[in-house]
């Protein structure tokens, strides 16, 4: 797999994504979507749904409030019952922060706990140096968790009180 979380991703990377020349935006929330490749969808929409990703661009919705996971242009919706698991952005509690190495908040929480700190977001980089990190479709907003990740590190220090 390709280092997908560094800046300067491989060619394996962006294969298959749809090249957006202009925004499109979430029909059921309104706010704006990110592209997806269309081998990120086939990896995370159940199997009756594989036949409609392969019909143009689809969005990524990361509103935590709206039930619209992916979306077309041309009006096709896949909602968060029509996914193989649970959204990060959209399930906060029950969804992994890392999908590549299965991180979830209650780890983060749990190791902070434990010890006043948490060296998740190390990890997880010592394994993309590995090679070993496959965000762009395991991820459901194809692409790195990093950022994702910091942001439940930080959330859980806080609430901590460290």
């Amino acid at each position: 797999m390709s280092d997908c979380c560094s800046p300067e991703k491989s060619a394996s990377a962006t294969e298959g994504a749809p090249q957006a020349k202009t925004k499109a935006f979430c029909p059921q929330c309104k706010r704006p979507g990110r592209t997806v490749s269309t081998l990120t969808l086939k990896h995370q929409v159940r199997p009756e749904f594989l036949t409609a990703v392969n019909h143009g661009a689809f969005y990524f919705c990361g509103t935590p409030e709206c039930q619209v996971v992916y979306f077309s242009v041309g009006g096709l919706t896949l909602t968060k019952a029509n996914v193989r698991r649970p959204i990060t952005q959209k399930d906060a509690e029950n969804a992994p922060v890392c999908y590549c190495f299965g991180f979830t908040p209650a780890m983060v929480r749990e190791e902070i706990a434990a010890s006043g700190k948490s060296t998740v977001v190390e990890r997880i980089a010592s394994e993309m140096k590995a090679g070993l990190c496959a965000c762009e479709i395991r991820n459901p907003q194809g692409s790195c968790c990093l950022g994702n990740v910091k942001a439940v590190v930080k959330a859980a220090l806080v609430a901590h009180g460290s």
